[in-house]
């Protein structure tokens, strides 16, 4: 909770720092006298200071009112958690998979073929992700697969014509394959952090006491590596589950810009540039509140893969 209250309240510090408000934004410039618009600043209380604001923000959050959003004229809670929510879902959900897809069998390959010839290809795979931002990524697939071949739809999640007509399988099939790239962009390298941890593990594990008793003992090595390597490498991979969806939602925010997806982090950069600071306010608190939870999942999944924290 005081995490949550820290970030909240220094998000509440930059919206003032902003130039203008919801306000200036609508009506200057328009056929509004200037008591017109200073009535309204204060029906909406932007003339109230900003911990004024927060506080009033603060206590309508304990009653379960998230805020009005000026743009949509909705509460934010139904604005946040419509149909751009499970969009954003769907694309980490997807994401994930494609994270876990990649950065487990590549750490693996690192970790057990160490300095050899396939160590230093994923090593150049790391280099470029390193390199190459999600953006960068986006922008190639889109051309490439988008434009260049047409075979998976560059922008949006759902075919307009299937959205409308179409059965629930083809609809299903359709926001599948809007999927594909920004899921893609997300995960291709994202994993490479996650990748290195698995690899450094292994590494370690095989040089390790435990390991070399079990040869000295005459085990095979298949056996030493499946049983008693790869499971202890994969302990520290295993606290950063939690983190890895809630920080591919997070990355969302550029990609669903990029391949005009409508999710939540498309929502967060127009409410920014609309200046609908309620709704900002409210995505900055959910994926706070999101990044909390994925200590406590991280928690978890290291007990549940470490026996040494269960005992202690």
């Amino acid at each position: 909770m005081p995490q949550l209250i820290l970030i909240t309240l220094f998000a509440f510090m930059l919206s003032d720092l902003m130039p203008g408000d919801w306000v200036a934004f609508q009506m200057v410039g328009g056929e509004f006298t200037f008591e017109e618009i200073q009535a309204e600043r204060a029906r909406l209380g932007l003339d109230d200071p900003w911990f004024v604001q927060y506080t009033n923000w603060l206590t309508s959050l304990v009653q379960g009112d998230w805020g009005h959003s000026h743009r949509a004229n909705l509460p934010v809670r139904d604005v946040i958690f419509g149909y751009r929510f499970w969009n954003t879902i769907r694309l980490s959900l997807m994401s994930t998979i494609m994270f876990f897809l990649l950065a487990v069998p590549l750490g693996i390959l690192a970790g057990r073929y160490y300095r050899r010839w396939p160590d230093k290809l994923i090593i150049l795979y790391g280099f470029m992700g390193a390199a190459l931002p999600n953006v960068v990524l986006g922008l190639v697939l889109i051309w490439f697969f988008g434009i260049y071949l047409s075979v998976l739809p560059p922008i949006g999640s759902v075919d307009t014509m299937v959205h409308a007509f179409g059965t629930p399988f083809e609809i299903f099939i359709s926001q599948l394959r809007h999927l594909i790239l920004p899921s893609m962009a997300l995960a291709t390298f994202s994993g490479i952090g996650m990748m290195y941890i698995l690899r450094t593990g292994i590494v370690d594990g095989r040089s390790s006491d435990y390991a070399m008793t079990a040869r000295s003992k005459g085990v095979p090595e298949r056996v030493i590596f499946n049983k008693h390597i790869l499971r202890n490498s994969l302990i520290p991979f295993a606290q950063g589950i939690g983190f890895t969806f809630t920080g591919l939602m997070g990355g969302s925010v550029l990609i669903e810009n990029i391949f005009r997806f409508p999710g939540m982090g498309q929502l967060f950069v127009n409410s920014i540039v609309a200046q609908d600071t309620p709704v900002a306010i409210g995505l900055i608190f959910f994926y706070s509140a999101l990044a909390v939870l994925a200590v406590l999942i991280g928690d978890i999944a290291l007990a549940a893969t470490d026996p040494r924290i269960r005992v202690r």
